[in-house]
């Protein structure tokens, strides 16, 4: 075997070093998920990290879609392994009782909760199962295969009816290329910027197999066994029952399929059916919507994002654009709600005119709906209270903030089901109050809050909030006035587990009693530290310490920093506390929090902000920006003693990996660096990035300037470049670390690629989970924990 420096360069997959190896093994605690009618807990148990050998199975990928072609279901798929449930007093616990290699996924409560329906997950498909909670036990509806390639692929229809994607019946196999054709596209003047998108359809070939794998028709399933074909084959984006189940809200793409943008922005139709699938109303005709400009908040023409009314039987609601979906242009209006009523033929209502642009409606009831706006480039959103019924009413503005300014988060409007089982505002019992409940940040820290609202407008009135050396979030009312209601408790040695709380009690009862299931990593210090960089804005990260470290008497540590900045248009916001302390934190997978274990100082998300206030833009400043972030926080460090600042590491995930070459470039503050799946050359996606929305040719020294592969020559820091071969991400094509090696390469750097085979842009085998942790180990302990890097000036 070679060696490059202390670390082999050839030929096998490394296990991760001890006790990382062990830690890697052990199972990950359950996902919980509490009844529609609060009868029952269910837990899902999550499998481990699946072998190398699971990632290499085909995948189609077809108009920004992976599909696997033996299940015509997503590619590399999650599931789940069992199912228990019990009780909110944690009794009566029951296992269902399922084959060896069972897995299943699309788990969805019927809408009176006493069922509910989940997927199988065969090696050649997925079917249709029906679980009953009383009994818990299970059944397969039919023996039809189901098209989970895009979407649901089952759907509640009443709480007897489903109604399913299946794949047509003798669609033959899949089409092949009997002849290579040329590709031609075509632009005839018109101006059709798009962002940088994978996974697009290529050819006609790749046209034919998106109809093989993505057509569908369209049956339904009654939980008695009885089946019937309603829809025939076509490409269904989605079919949605109406609150009563009479009629059927069908969104259908239509060609010619598009080599230029993925499916979401296909041609498509939208229109109502009985239930037996026999149209009734047309909603919309959408054109294929490739010439949305690049401007964040720009949207398609055109009736979209249609809906049921949820606290109606049968009305539909959708949104259109008044400023022709262009935020580049000025206007005073940007989109309007509209609704109208079975049987459809009369003119719409328009309910509201939004004067920011759309982002969601929460529906009450005949005299109440919630309406979200929001508006990129001001960091504003809007929320409003609107009378249906009454449209020419004056509409009640309930929250107008910076929706980056965590301190004046409102929160979220809590929904539960209402009496067609669908999901609607809740209320208290005597209909005057509706709940929100939200993450409660503030300089003190972060202190997840439940409150109730009046409404017809109003203050709302704190009615609960978490406090103490504790991370407990609400989770579900048991009642419509909060008498009861359930938390999610944690603390810094304890897992998040459900408790149920009664109103003004100070305790409560625990529902779930998992345990540690790391308690090796038990002793490991958490902290919250903050400081300024020198232009004054306060900055904060977490500090995490291995066990049995002594500040003031231990030895200052090697450090890792593992950053991700982000753009704010304040500086108060930038700065503002946003994680709690009290939170569990163990490891899972890819996470460097593992380096704990191997006698490393880790400092997790190091706010490093780029302000741009006013009309100013960040990225027109990020690099002097990035700098001083970097500075306060590694001075910060050697300060307190904690930190070496002869050995220190920078390294991050996607814009972190970016973040890292550029810190490498532009300081001399790190002795070396590890970027997992970055980009490094802004130019190979010149309509935007990240938050950037001005095109390359608008600001050329923008790309230029924040591209770390321009800045090569100044990398004279050893840096690991890790990248999935696989990586679907637009803006970190493998290609970016190959070429970013070549060119460090040529310049003489010390510098290491590696490429996992059938990876993604994050890492899920436990062959390249445990490698990763092996290269990162070596690394950083040749040239940063037993080595003292020489400096260059830059």
């Amino acid at each position: 075997m070679l060696f490059f420096g202390l670390l082999p360069i050839a030929g096998a997959w490394e296990k991760a070093p001890q006790p990382i190896h062990d830690l890697l093994q052990i199972p990950r605690p359950p996902r919980t998920f509490m009844s529609v009618d609060n009868d029952w807990v269910v837990e899902m148990e999550r499998p481990n990290m699946p072998a190398l050998k699971d990632l290499q199975a085909p995948i189609e990928r077809l108009a920004g879609r992976k599909i696997d072609p033996n299940t015509n279901g997503p590619a590399r798929h999650y599931y789940y392994t069992g199912l228990n449930r019990f009780t909110l007093k944690g009794k009566n616990k029951k296992a269902l009782q399922v084959p060896s290699g069972f897995r299943f996924n699309n788990f969805s409560s019927s809408p009176s909760g006493d069922k509910a329906l989940f997927t199988s997950l065969q090696e050649d498909g997925y079917n249709l199962w029906v679980l009953d909670l009383d009994s818990f036990t299970a059944k397969q509806i039919g023996t039809k295969r189901l098209n989970a390639s895009y979407g649901s692929p089952c759907r509640w229809q009443t709480d007897s009816q489903i109604v399913c994607k299946v794949i047509p019946p003798n669609r033959g196999s899949v089409p092949e290329e009997a002849m290579p054709l040329p590709r031609i596209e075509e632009n005839l003047g018109e101006n059709k910027p798009v962002r940088t998108y994978t996974n697009l359809l290529q050819s006609e070939l790749d046209k034919q197999k998106f109809d093989y794998f993505f057509s569908s028709e369209i049956w339904t399933f009654s939980t008695d066994g009885k089946e019937q074909r309603i829809l025939p084959s076509g490409v269904y984006q989605s079919v949605r029952a109406s609150p009563d189940g009479n009629f059927l809200l069908v969104q259908e793409f239509e060609k010619p399929w598009s080599t230029a943008v993925p499916l979401s922005r296909f041609a498509k139709r939208v229109f109502v059916t009985d239930k037996a699938g026999k149209e009734v109303f047309e909603v919309a005709k959408l054109p294929l919507a490739d010439n949305i400009n690049t401007s964040f908040n720009s949207v398609r023409t055109g009736r979209r994002t249609v809906g049921w009314q949820t606290h109606k039987p049968n009305s539909l609601w959708w949104v259109e654009a008044l400023d022709g979906g262009d935020a580049k242009k000025a206007a005073k209006k940007r989109d309007a709600l509209y609704g109208v009523d079975y049987p459809f033929s009369a003119k719409p209502t328009k309910f509201f005119e939004t004067e920011l642009r759309y982002y969601d409606v929460n529906w009450g009831r005949d005299d109440m709906a919630l309406v979200g706006t929001y508006w990129y480039n001001s960091r504003t959103a809007r929320e409003w209270m609107i009378n249906p019924s009454q449209p020419d009413e004056a509409p009640i503005k309930l929250t107008d903030f910076n929706y980056q300014d965590a301190y004046a988060d409102p929160g979220y409007i809590l929904s539960a089901p209402n009496q067609y089982g669908k999901s609607a505002v809740q209320f208290s019992s005597n209909g005057k109050y509706f709940y929100r409940s939200g993450k409660g940040a503030s300089p003190q820290g972060v202190f997840p809050f439940l409150d109730q609202c009046p409404a017809n407008g109003g203050v709302c009135k704190r009615i609960w909030q978490a406090k103490g050396e504790n991370y407990e979030q609400f989770v579900k009312m048991l009642d419509p006035d909060a008498k009861k209601f359930v938390t999610s408790y944690q603390t810094k040695d304890m897992p998040s587990n459900l408790r149920l709380r009664k109103k003004g009690k100070k305790k409560g009862k625990f529902i779930t009693k998992y345990k540690d299931h790391m308690p090796d990593l038990a002793g490991v210090q958490k902290q919250r530290i903050t400081y300024k960089r020198k232009d004054g804005v306060s900055l904060s990260a977490t500090l995490y310490l291995p066990a049995g470290y002594k500040k003031g008497k231990d030895a200052p540590l090697p450090t890792l920093l593992w950053a991700y900045p982000r753009e704010f248009k304040t500086a108060d916001s930038a700065g503002q506390i946003r994680n709690s302390m009290h939170t569990f934190s163990r490891p899972s997978y890819s996470s460097v929090l593992f380096m704990l274990t191997q006698g490393y100082a880790v400092v997790a998300n190091p706010t490093m902000p780029i302000i741009g206030e006013g009309d100013a833009k960040p990225n027109d400043d990020y690099v002097n920006q990035l700098v001083m972030g970097a500075e306060a926080v590694v001075n910060h460090l050697v300060k307190m003693g904690v930190s070496d600042a002869q050995r220190m590491a920078i390294g991050g995930h996607s814009y972190g990996a970016f973040t890292t070459a550029n810190l490498l470039a532009h300081t001399d503050l790190f002795q070396a660096g590890i970027a997992r799946s970055g980009a490094y050359n802004r130019t190979l996606t010149p309509f935007g990035f990240q938050s950037e929305q001005r095109t390359f040719w608008e600001k050329p020294e923008v790309y230029y300037t924040m591209s770390p592969f321009m800045q090569a020559a100044k990398i004279n820091e050893p840096i690991l470049l890790i990248h999935g071969a696989d990586d679907p991400n637009s803006g970190t094509y493998p290609m970016q670390s190959k070429r970013m090696f070549q060119a460090l390469k040529g310049l003489g750097a010390t510098v290491r690629w590696v490429e996992l085979p059938y990876e993604e842009h994050g890492y899920r085998s436990r062959e390249a989970v445990e490698h990763v942790h092996w290269e990162m180990t070596n690394w950083l302990d040749t040239y940063i924990k037993t080595a003292s890097a020489s400096k260059k000036e830059k």
